[in-house]
This record gives C-alpha cells, sequence and structure tokens, in this order.
C-alpha cells in the first residue's frame, strides 16, 4: 500500500514538474515583464497546444506582470515559418512594477503549406521599454490549411477582344485546403455582358503520393481547365470583369480579372435623317438601313408607334438580312393636325430589343416647306409664263405696210 502510495505521489510530482518545466520555458527572460500567459482565439498557448488555420487573422492576448516601471512601452508578436513571417505591434504605453497588463494584437498567420496539410510555427513576443525590456520565445503552435480551399492561381485570357468574338480562358486550380475536393466545377463568366461558360474538372486531391506505385494518376492537387466565353455583337467598348468561380458541395471561391472589349462594328440600325417637315395630311417619309454584323442569318421585327394624331407604319413589319448584309426599311409617318410629333421604331430581333430609333415629324397645317416642292411650283409658273408669251407672240397679227403712189 505505501509503495502504491510512494508511486502515486512520484507521478504527480513528476507531471507537476513538466508542466512547470513547459510554462517556465516561456517565461520573458529580460526584467521588465513577467509574461504568465498567451492566449490565441481563447486558447493557451502555454498549455493547450493551440492550433490556427493558415491564411486567417487571429487575436493573440498577452497577460503579463510589470517588474519595473518603465514608459513608452511596446509590444511586438511574430509568426515566423520556414519561409514567411508576419508579425504586429502594439501602441505605445506605460507600466507599473507589481501591476498586472493585458494587450491584444491581430496577427494574420502565413500560409506556405506545399507540400504538408499541417505543420508548426513559432509565436516570439518582444516587450520593449524605455530602460528595460522581455522577451518570449518559441511559443510553439500548429498551423493547419483551411478544411476546404480551392485556389484559383491563374486566370488567362486575351486582354483584349473584339465584339462579336470567341475566346479562351485558362484556369489553373491548386487544392490549398485540408481536405481532397471532390466534384469540382468552374464557371467563367462576365456578368455586365451577361455571358458565362461553365465546365466540369472532377477530383482534386489535397496531397500529391509521389511515392505510391499503384496510385492513380489523375490523383492531382494542381488541375487546368479551358473554358469558351462569346462576346456579344453588340456589347459597347469598354473594360468589364471577367470572375472565374469555382465551386462543390463543399466550397466556392470567386477569383476576377479585367478585359477590355473593342467594338469597331456599326450600329445595327443606321437611321440618315430623323426629322421631317411636312404638310398636315402628307406623308413624312424615313429610310432605316437594318444591318446584321454576325455570322449567320438574322430576322429583325420592325414595330412602329403610334399615337394621338400621328400614325405610323414600316413598309415591312418583318425582314430576314443575310450575315454580313444590310436592308432598308422604309417608314411613313402622316399626321392630321399642325404640331410636333416624336415616335419611336424599335428593331427588335427574337424577343431582344436590338435598337429603338427616335423620330420627328414637324406638322405644319397646309403650307408647303419642302424645298423641291416649292422648286416644282417655282419652275410650273416660270413655264406658265412662258407658255402665255408665246401664244401671244404665236397669235398676234403682223401690220399691214402702206406705200405711197410714185409718179414719174
Amino acid at each position: 500500500m505505501n509503495t502504491k502510495n510512494l508511486l502515486v505521489s512520484f507521478v504527480t510530482l513528476a507531471a507537476i514538474l513538466v508542466f512547470a518545466t513547459n510554462v517556465s520555458a516561456y517565461t520573458a527572460s529580460g526584467d521588465l515583464v513577467d509574461v504568465t500567459d498567451v492566449q490565441v482565439e481563447d486558447l493557451s498557448a502555454f498549455t493547450e497546444n493551440a492550433a490556427v488555420i493558415a491564411g486567417e487573422n487571429v487575436r493573440v492576448e498577452i497577460y503579463f506582470k510589470a517588474l519595473e516601471n518603465d514608459t513608452y512601452v511596446t509590444i511586438e508578436a511574430k509568426l515566423e515559418g520556414d519561409k514567411v513571417d508576419t508579425s504586429a505591434i502594439s501602441t505605445k504605453f506605460d507600466v507599473e512594477a507589481g501591476k498586472t497588463y493585458k494587450k491584444v494584437l491581430t496577427l494574420k498567420v502565413p500560409y506556405e503549406l506545399k507540400d504538408e496539410i499541417s505543420d508548426n510555427v513559432f509565436l516570439n513576443l518582444e516587450i520593449d521599454g524605455k530602460d528595460f525590456n522581455s522577451e518570449v520565445e518559441d511559443i510553439l503552435l500548429r498551423v493547419q490549411r483551411p478544411s476546404f480551399n480551392a485556389d484559383v492561381m491563374s486566370i488567362s485570357a486575351s486582354g483584349t477582344v473584339n465584339a462579336g468574338e470567341t475566346f479562351p480562358v485558362e484556369v489553373v486550380l491548386k487544392n490549398r485546403g485540408y481536405n481532397d475536393l471532390d466534384d469540382v466545377y468552374v464557371t467563367a463568366r462576365m456578368p455586365a455582358l451577361g455571358i458565362e461558360s461553365s465546365g466540369y474538372l472532377g477530383d482534386i486531391v489535397a496531397l500529391e503520393n509521389d511515392s505510391c506505385n499503384d496510385c492513380d494518376d489523375d490523383e492531382t492537387d494542381t488541375i487546368s481547365g479551358r473554358l469558351y466565353l462569346k462576346v456579344p455583337y453588340g456589347a459597347q467598348a469598354g473594360v468589364y470583369a471577367l470572375e472565374v468561380v469555382v465551386k462543390n458541395d463543399d466550397t466556392t471561391n470567386t477569383e476576377a480579372t479585367q478585359v477590355v472589349v473593342e467594338n469597331a462594328l456599326p450600329n445595327e440600325v443606321i437611321v440618315t435623317t430623323s426629322t421631317q417637315t411636312v404638310a398636315v395630311g402628307q406623308n413624312a417619309e424615313y429610310a432605316l438601313l437594318i444591318v446584321n454584323p454576325t455570322n449567320t442569318l438574322r430576322v429583325y421585327r420592325i414595330v412602329t408607334e403610334s399615337s394621338g394624331n400621328l400614325a405610323s407604319n414600316a413598309n415591312q413589319a418583318v425582314i430576314a438580312v443575310p450575315a454580313g448584309s444590310s436592308e432598308t426599311v422604309k417608314i411613313t409617318a402622316k399626321a392630321t393636325a399642325e404640331g410636333q410629333y416624336n415616335f419611336n421604331v424599335n428593331v427588335l430581333s427574337g424577343d431582344k430589343l436590338v435598337e429603338s430609333v427616335k423620330l420627328s415629324a414637324n406638322v405644319e397645317g397646309n403650307k408647303v416647306t419642302n424645298p423641291i416642292t416649292v422648286l416644282t411650283i417655282v419652275l410650273g409658273i416660270v413655264f406658265l409664263v412662258l407658255v402665255i408669251v408665246l401664244i401671244v407672240l404665236v397669235t398676234r397679227k403682223p401690220e399691214k405696210e402702206e406705200f405711197g403712189e410714185s409718179y414719174y
């Protein structure tokens, strides 16, 4: 019994010594403060084997007791990885000997887990004052990859594309998560133009196993895919966002780049004269040139507007325009009263509005102001005058010449 009690006491004492050794390993060196605890995301880094997630911001709380009076004190916390270090520093503050303090810093966990799903990282603290300083070194933390992370490593696309052009989008993905990614889909889209394309890329493992001879060769942590987007012929020139969305049942990630769209194509609807001046009851005529800049036949519908005293119509309500060709549609409008009339002519392809053309008619009573009509009337009057003059000249009788008698 005594032996058993002695053994229990020995084990208990050994555990206490081990615990004390571990805690003292993190005790600050120097003579400014005594660091009593460091908590990372509410876990004690001294006693709880705290783990953090790569790439995330973590809250670090430092509890310490001042051993000396000092001013202009700062605390710098640094996470040191194999290749990347991150750090944060507090504002300046003052301490008084014997008092206990708490400071909070935010650190970004470095992301350098290339061939491992988890690894160790060390947290170091440096407390500097005007006259004294202390350090706490090698606080061990475990850093892990996020559970699921489909990282878009690159988006390759033409920097400049033309309206109507189909261009490829190359996407390279890498699994930077803790777990494998199953059934990954990728979508490329340009929301402002209403276009997108999707594809299935399959599974992406978290870690490749190069040492396994019997493993599936398709098991890779990096994969690429190609999608195609077609810019509409009617797209306005400008800079547009190109988004790539990677998605499966566990995660969604979106990255974006920019693409410049140029449009050297003509407008699909061209009107030479949008305003006509006519008399009441006279037809105002307009010509619309419908241009099909695409490489396929397109069918257009012409819809005119009528309201009040104005009626308008098109000589063809439906017109088929071959690829790369154009056709002319005549629009007529007639008003039954004087006034300024504005009306629209809508050109549609299927259910999509291609363009809405604004036309106007200036109707001026019975007065004729059309230059051609006026010239015609003037020429008619001149012709009439000439005819009258000619008639007078032809019908005029010549005067008789009187001769006197001559005597020899």
